[in-house]
């Protein structure tokens, strides 16, 4: 694994650049907002206007059946951000609520293809992720994050960039919260030098049942990884490393991974660390899984179903991205035809644009 630490070796620089930060440092600052001018949105407008004119569907919709002639420029912008600086940024103002639900999924597409290229969410191969409580508890292993109302700890996704648009935000709660990857590692190797070499090692996530059959049911990758140049890529999710360790062929847990694991959850959830963010109906967050944590709070939801919390999701990958910490390039989907339910099917993977 290129980048990894020695166990018995020199312990791993410390991280530098823009991709260190911390939540209260930005949190005064719009440094990392876009708001939707008029013009904005009358490019968005145009752009949902010819791409339904193309007669295509959503999924073969590109970024150039989406032209966005300033616009473009600035997503360009956010994503070097992502990729070189910060790691993330939040373009307010889409019009979610006029736009509809069929509509609104267009041009999320739209603008996601002038940032990266979408990939699977799921073994089902859904390409357009709809964020919902269904009712689901997070300790079943076949349940994601997305599935629940509960209270999801900091994690990274399985794509290189993870995109959010609210569509409807929920009656209380189910706010969003960041951490710097790298200045949490920074901590823990400030902190605990005699765990920081562990997050070098590699550690079993759980796949949830999502993978091929012949294929093992985890997945083996470092918690941290140094890309060159010397950039940190982070992998981490508590609730997939825990329950990996239903199987039986999977290395145990050391107590001292579970210090480490406790350490990186404290630091990530401390307030001098973590950014605090209520995503608002027509808020899209756009972040980079290798450098940027993220977790949500708890919510209660409305009674009505039209009122209920509703996100839309996408995962984007950089095919240009060295592949050192292992892919992080989605889900491959299944080769299987699964029963599932018409509606929900036709919601994930509409067949043509709404006119």
């Amino acid at each position: 694994m290129t980048g990894t630490a020695d166990p018995g070796g020199a312990l791993p620089a410390p991280c530098s650049g823009p991709s260190v930060w911390r939540g209260g440092d930005l949190a005064d600052h719009e440094e990392w907002t876009l708001r939707l001018s008029p013009h904005h949105l009358a490019e968005l407008d145009t752009a949902l206007c010819e791409a339904r004119g193309r007669d295509l569907t959503l999924l073969k919709l590109t970024a150039a059946d989406f032209p966005l002639p300033t616009l473009a420029g600035e997503l360009k912008s956010i994503a070097g951000t992502l990729e070189h600086g910060r790691g993330f940024a939040v373009v307010k103002g889409l019009p979610a609520e006029q736009l509809g639900g069929p509509a609104a999924s267009a041009v999320f597409w739209g603008l996601g293809q002038h940032v990266g290229r979408p990939v699977a969410q799921n073994a089902d191969g859904h390409m357009l992720g709809h964020v919902r409580d269904t009712g689901r508890s997070l300790a079943d292993p076949a349940t994601r994050g997305y599935q629940t109302r509960a209270a999801l700890p900091f994690h990274t996704d399985g794509a290189d960039l993870l995109a959010l648009l609210c569509l409807r935000a929920p009656r209380t709660g189910g706010r969003t919260s960041l951490v710097s990857a790298a200045a949490v590692h920074n901590a823990v190797l400030s902190m605990r030098p005699d765990l920081a070499e562990r997050m070098y090692r590699p550690y079993c996530f759980d796949r949830r049942q999502e993978q091929p059959p012949e294929e093992p049911p985890c997945t083996a990758a470092p918690l941290a990884a140094r890309l060159p140049g010397g950039a940190l890529s982070m992998r981490y999710n508590r609730c997939y490393l825990e329950s990996a360790q239903r199987f039986p062929q999977v290395p145990r847990l050391e107590p001292a991974d579970l210090e480490l694991f406790d350490l990186i959850d404290e630091v990530a959830g401390s307030p001098q660390f973590r950014l605090d963010i209520d995503l608002q109906v027509g808020d899209l967050l756009l972040l980079n899984t290798h450098t940027i944590m993220h977790a949500r709070e708890e919510f209660e939801d409305h009674d009505q179903p039209e009122l209920k919390r509703h996100l839309l999701r996408l995962w984007l990958t950089l095919p240009h991205r060295p592949r050192t910490d292992g892919a992080r390039g989605g889900v491959t989907p299944l080769d299987v035809i699964r029963p599932r339910n018409t509606a929900s099917q036709a919601e994930t993977n509409p067949r043509r644009l709404p006119t």
